[in-house]
């Protein structure tokens, strides 16, 4: 049975206050060491803050990175208006954990949705555990969605070039109790949040998660973007 979701909020405060010095540091063309040495605080400090994990920066960092910003702390903590909700085509190959977070965080992305049958890999940081605890750390939700993964027997007309004959199978199995109610989960969180969902495969021609995201398009008429 597929793990089931805790009720979250897509940002919590430290995700908006993450977001929110992202976006004025980008604005002003800054490094995270500029701003950083601006601040005169740790750079280590600024990443953390830039994370939006769990642990709350202190009033005088927010006040040093206010100043520095050239905005008031009201400014600083005001939530941006919410980004468009919908749906985003994450492969990690050829990622590191460490850059694949990051293009989460440029997205905006509030949540993971991990489509792999059996979550794990051979690349450092994939496996379910370390992957749900990246995230975490970034304030991003991880899911695991099991009944969406693809079963082994129908990877080889993926690697093959049948890909035709890879995703009619698939369907076919879309059709089972257990993958409609998880089609019905990924679909509720879609429509309140912006959700990547996640596979091994670059290319989504390729990964069994077209056909997920397809489903999901035909559904709730939710826009699909690649994961830069």
């Amino acid at each position: 049975m597929a793990d089931r979701p805790l009720t979250t909020s897509p940002l919590s405060p430290a995700g908006t206050l993450a977001a929110r010095v992202r976006t004025l540091r980008k604005e002003r063309g800054w490094t995270p060491e500029r701003l950083a040495k601006e601040a005169g605080i740790q750079p280590a400090t600024l990443a953390r803050l830039e994370r939006g994990g769990a642990i709350q920066p202190g009033f005088f960092t927010v006040g040093a990175l206010a100043e520095a910003l050239g905005v008031s702390l009201d400014e600083l903590f005001r939530q941006a208006q919410a980004p468009e909700v919908g749906l985003w085509s994450a492969g990690y190959e050829g990622r590191d954990i460490d850059s694949f977070v990051a293009s989460l965080l440029d997205a905006q992305i509030s949540m993971v949705a991990d489509v792999r049958l059996t979550p794990i890999s051979r690349k450092p940081g994939f496996s379910k555990t370390r992957l749900g605890h990246a995230l975490g750390q970034a304030g991003i939700t991880y899911i695991h969605l099991r009944a969406l993964g693809n079963p082994k027997d129908n990877r080889a007309p993926f690697w093959e070039g049948r890909i035709r004959e890879g995703r009619a199978r698939f369907r076919s199995l879309l059709r089972s109790e257990a993958a409609q109610a998880d089609l019905h989960v990924l679909a509720e969180h879609a429509g309140q949040a912006r959700v990547a969902v996640l596979c091994f495969e670059k290319d989504e021609e390729r990964c069994h998660r077209h056909v997920v995201l397809e489903t999901l398009r035909k559904r709730t008429s939710l826009p699909v973007s690649p994961l830069a």
